[in-house]
Parts: C-alpha cells; structure tokens; sequence
C-alpha cells in the first residue's frame, strides 16, 4: 500500500488529495490544525475502511511536526505533500502591509514545509516513491509577475521554490525528489468562485504530474500539466 502525507486536509485542495489517493487504495495520513471539527474529514475517514488516518497538527509548530514524526517512525512516506498555506491579510498593498502578518505567510507557506522535510526525510527516504511535493502557485514566479502587489504571498511562494530547489540538491544522494507544483486557479475559499478550475480537476492533474515525476525533474517547479513554469 502507497502512503501519503497531506497537510492541510481538511478543506479544499488538500481534503479533496485525500479523497482521491484514499479511494484509489492509498493509506493518508491526514493533517490539519483541528480534526475534531473538520466534518468533511471525518466524514471522509468514516468511510474510507482505515485508510485515511487525522492527526493534529499545526504546521508552524515545530515541536509538533517532530512529534508526529516520531509517531510515525518506522513507517515509510512514498509523498510528502506540503499542502497547508495561507493567503495573508485581505486588502494588503504597498504602504498598508504589516510586518507580523508577512512573518506569518512566510512561516506557513516556506518555513513549514521545510520543517516537513527536515522531521520525515527517514519516512520518505525508506519508501518506494521517495518524493517531497509542495503545492506552490504561478504567483510565486517572478517571471510571471506583471500585475505587482501581494507581497507576503508571492514573496512565499517564491521563497518556497528555492527552498525545493535546494532539497532537491542536498538530498539527491538519498535519492529523494523534490518538486513544487502550481494547482492552477482553483474554486476554493482561497481561490473563490471566480476560479476557472473544479477543485476536483486541478487535484487530479496534480496527482498525474505527481504519478510521473522523475529524478531528472527534482527541483523543478511544475504546472498541474506538467510543463515546467519559469522561475
């Protein structure tokens, strides 16, 4: 049985991860702030026969993260999926943006999956997939920015691109891959009803892309189709 680990999976994108790897026979450990009050999740684990298993865990505490690695030692990760992230402040913009909401999108949205990977680089080397993925977005790339503005976000995004980028080279000797993937514009409480793609849609290209990753692509960052977004 494949094994993966999702944080943030009680909403959105990274409950709808758990969703479908659970229900094509994958064990998914299930990670989220609150599992006690996120119904959809349990709901989800209700009915999945054992193979979708909720923990409490709040990605900006490092204690925790280490915790819960301990609690799984021993059992192999085949994908580490760094899903949980955060926006930041509504209304932010050049002359209104405080510094303490920055420092918090920088600690959820690239400190934390570095911390990930630091706690469950043993689970993930000892698997048969060995792969580290970080649900990024196209907001992080600095060659595609031509409208300015969200500065802790795309700031975030962009620094948890290079910390990929290094895990890929630091870990390649324990034949880990390392990638961070862009879901697209996805309807979401994040992305609103606006957004062109179904939640369902953008979760299932990631998981294509994810399917056929190669060693040879370890640091890269990819759009849910599989071409490669420049930096």
């Amino acid at each position: 049985m494949r094994t993966v680990l999702v944080t943030g999976a009680n909403r959105g994108i990274g409950l709808e991860l758990a969703r479908q790897y659970a229900t094509d026979g994958w064990r998914v450990h299930a990670c989220c702030r609150e599992p006690g009050s996120a119904r959809e999740l349990d709901l989800l684990q209700r009915a999945s026969g054992g193979r979708v298993i909720p923990h409490r865990l709040d990605v900006t505490d490092a204690a925790r993260i280490h915790a819960l690695a301990a609690q799984l030692a021993g059992q192999p990760i085949d994908i580490l999926l760094n899903n949980a992230g955060v926006y930041g402040t509504q209304g932010e913009s050049f002359g209104n943006l405080a510094e303490s909401d920055w420092i918090e999108v920088l600690r959820v949205n690239t400190l934390a999956p570095f911390r990930m990977a630091e706690a469950f680089v043993e689970h993930v080397a000892a698997s048969g997939m060995k792969l580290f993925a970080t649900i990024s977005s196209k907001m992080g790339s600095i060659d595609d920015n031509t409208s300015g503005g969200r500065y802790a976000y795309r700031s975030s995004k962009a620094a948890v691109n290079m910390v990929t980028r290094s895990l890929a080279v630091d870990l390649r000797g324990r034949g880990i891959t390392a990638v961070v993937l862009n879901p697209g514009w996805v309807r979401t409480r994040m992305g609103g009803a606006g957004a062109p793609l179904a939640v369902e849609e953008s979760v299932g290209r990631i998981r294509a892309v994810l399917d056929r990753v190669t060693p040879a692509q370890s640091g890269q960052f990819l759009d849910h189709d599989g071409s490669v977004i420049p930096w």
